[in-house]
């Protein structure tokens, strides 16, 4: 494509809204690619393609609510997020602060969501490659929270972590997977469309069984 059109594409984009996830089958239907199924919701409800490829991920360009946006799915694995990013960033002339990121999170109980501005990766590795790149950890997050849950509903310990964000969701989490990836792609237009400060009021649920805000 010429560098002329190019830069005309990139100057209609307003955000960069990326999911976080691993490429390939095998992965499709785990809890670490929520924040792919996050991005096919919004590419489907919003009638965006998915299918450009640029800085080694997936890229549709459209628009939610008033805005230009550009959806990505990185294909490099979780741990190296962060390149692809910065170069869609670059591609389109945006800084951190027009970025949304959607991810899984172990932290948080299985069917929660919490909307951050900025934050530390608190062990996901995906955002400690996007911090690393990026240089900063200012841009806006969706998690969504996959950890099972007590009688109480409050998230309980995991032994092998990496084997349960990898493998296939359970049966109860199947029938509820919808409604998740449904309010995750609810609070990303929320975010473009109200700002991070009002989709947190509306959309943020004090996680059970953490006693106190991760940093």
């Amino acid at each position: 494509m010429p560098q002329e059109i190019e830069r005309t594409i990139a100057s209609l984009v307003d955000f960069l809204v990326v999911g976080l996830g691993n490429p390939g089958e095998e992965y499709e239907n785990t809890p670490h690619n929520l924040g792919f199924l996050v991005i096919d919701r919004l590419a489907e409800t919003n009638s965006i393609r998915v299918t450009r490829k640029e800085d080694s991920s997936f890229v549709g360009l459209g628009t939610l609510g008033a805005k230009k946006v550009a959806l990505a799915k990185p294909q490099m694995f979780m741990n190296r997020s962060g390149p692809p990013v910065k170069g869609l960033l670059e591609r389109y002339g945006l800084k951190p602060d027009r970025l949304i990121v959607v991810y899984d999170e172990l932290a948080l109980p299985w069917q929660d969501l919490r909307i951050r501005p900025k934050g530390s990766a608190g062990g996901h590795n995906g955002v400690k490659s996007l911090i690393g790149s990026l240089g900063t950890q200012e841009f806006a997050r969706v998690r969504l929270g996959i950890s099972p849950v007590d009688e109480t509903g409050a998230a309980r310990p995991i032994g092998d972590a990496a084997k349960f964000v990898l493998g296939p969701f359970k049966r109860g989490q199947q029938k509820e997977l919808d409604e998740v990836v449904g309010r995750g792609a609810q609070a990303v237009e929320s975010i473009i469309a109200e700002g991070v400060e009002k989709s947190m009021t509306v959309f943020n649920r004090r996680a059970q069984g953490l006693k106190t805000e991760e940093e």
